[in-house]
């Protein structure tokens, strides 16, 4: 497994190193602050992020929101801070695990593998998700371009249904893709 740690303290990291390398993970070049996190993890692919910090600044939390939008990893984070808003501030920017009171490495191995399962639990249900919303959405532009043709054309729902069925076999394309291409038209007819 990958690691990129960032440190955002004065305290050396070099003990978290070894720990990571100990237990058999591929530690990356360090990233000195979370100004470079979303670059760093664009060109370096880890599989998982590890952050030291004081307090999490707004600065870093908004560069974790960024990165979870933009390029979604693990994110386990390492804070003396234990403030309730700050962990929900963390938690709600992507963070997997927010862990207070310092890093025994010990408990490293398994910090990450839970970070790590709660990161694929929620990917799976934010893919859920969106394709329920592909679904509304595919089904209201269906359900519109029935109504346009029901109007355009004087045909009843079914007949209408049917129309964009055949058209959507005839052409290979998905129903809701012939529904917007009959949208898009309606749109530029007037």
């Amino acid at each position: 497994m990958r690691v990129l740690l960032v440190n955002d303290t004065d305290k050396p990291i070099a003990e978290l190193r070894e720990a990571l390398l100990a237990v058999g993970y591929d530690v990356l070049p360090q990233v000195a602050t979370a100004a470079g996190l979303l670059k760093a993890v664009q060109v370096q692919q880890p599989d998982v992020i590890i952050l030291d910090v004081d307090s999490p600044s707004r600065d870093m939390l908004e560069q974790l929101a960024m990165l979870h939008r933009e390029a979604p990893k693990p994110v386990v984070m390492f804070a003396s801070d234990g403030d309730d808003r700050l962990i929900r501030d963390a938690l709600g920017a992507g963070v997997a695990a927010y862990i207070v009171d310092g890093l025994a490495p010990a408990r490293l191995a398994p910090i990450l593998r839970v970070a790590m399962a709660r990161f694929e639990q929620q990917s799976h249900v934010r893919q859920k998700l969106d394709d329920l919303e592909q679904q509304l959405r595919d089904r209201k532009d269906i359900d519109r371009a029935k109504g346009l043709l029901m109007d355009k054309r004087n045909m009843s729902e079914a007949d209408a249904y049917a129309a964009l069925r055949q058209q959507a076999m005839k052409q290979g394309l998905r129903l809701a893709d012939v529904a917007r291409r009959i949208i898009a038209m309606a749109d530029l007819l007037g």
